[in-house]
């Protein structure tokens, strides 16, 4: 039986981490474990095409599935449904406004579960990524109400989105709506979904071959850092 690579502490994830292309069938994407979640072994991580995912209580595991999960910006599906709460509410967005509340928020239990992924030493990773300027945020409001969020990592010109919540209706439907349009704006190729679930389906969502993933990775070019820190509020139009 196929086990995953193991990834010492104490060499860098860009020598320490195997080629994407190891990764187990079963389960799809896993890669390796070990290692730490320090900022520069989660960056290298994720310019491979490598994320981390592990529940508390495990060692740290690294994956890179096929076919991976994205969502093409310009191409996001807006439902009538979405198009009519649009209309009907207010909807304010702010971009790296309330970092470590969406975290936490993403971090609670969802329905019908009893625990979650994002652990704290999770949690405090992208935290220090966020202080850096890699990792960052969209809220949106209703209300002045935070009614959902999405956070994530920026490399390249792909976008790793992380995790989203919503606290009212289409709450995290109308962020990721936000963060599409702007990454449109700003130049970025891919919203990396990295797995596929229902609720990124409705938005348009759709598999793409890991080698094609990665190799936009590759070839991607920088999108300047300082795009995170304009438009930083705006009403969201229908």
């Amino acid at each position: 039986m196929s086990t995953p690579f193991f990834c010492p502490a104490t060499r860098t994830l860009s020598t320490a981490l195997p080629s994407p292309s190891l990764a187990l069938q079963d389960p799809n994407g896993l890669l390796a474990v070990g290692g730490t979640l320090s900022p520069e072994h989660l960056l290298a991580a994720y310019r491979k095409g490598v994320f981390p995912w592990y529940s508390e209580g495990q060692p740290i595991l690294w994956w890179s599935p096929d076919p991976r999960t994205v969502i093409w910006p310009a191409q996001l599906h807006i439902s009538r449904s979405l198009r009519r709460s649009l209309q009907r509410h207010r909807w304010r967005i702010t971009v790296n406004h309330a970092f470590s509340t969406v975290i936490t928020r993403c971090a609670a239990p969802r329905k019908g579960a009893s625990g979650t992924w994002l652990s704290s030493d999770m949690m405090a990773a992208y935290t220090a990524l966020h202080r850096l300027g890699h990792a960052h945020s969209i809220e949106c409001w209703r209300d002045d109400i935070l009614a959902g969020g999405i956070y994530g990592i920026a490399v390249a010109s792909v976008f790793c989105g992380e995790s989203m919540f919503s606290a009212l209706p289409d709450g995290s439907k109308v962020a990721i709506l936000a963060l599409c349009r702007r990454l449109v704006r700003w130049g970025y190729r891919l919203l990396d979904c990295q797995v596929e679930n229902p609720h990124l389906n409705t938005l348009g969502a759709s598999p793409l071959s890991r080698a094609t993933f990665c190799g936009i990775l590759r070839t991607a070019d920088n999108v300047p850092e300082s795009a995170w820190y304009e438009d930083l509020e705006e009403d969201v139009p229908v």
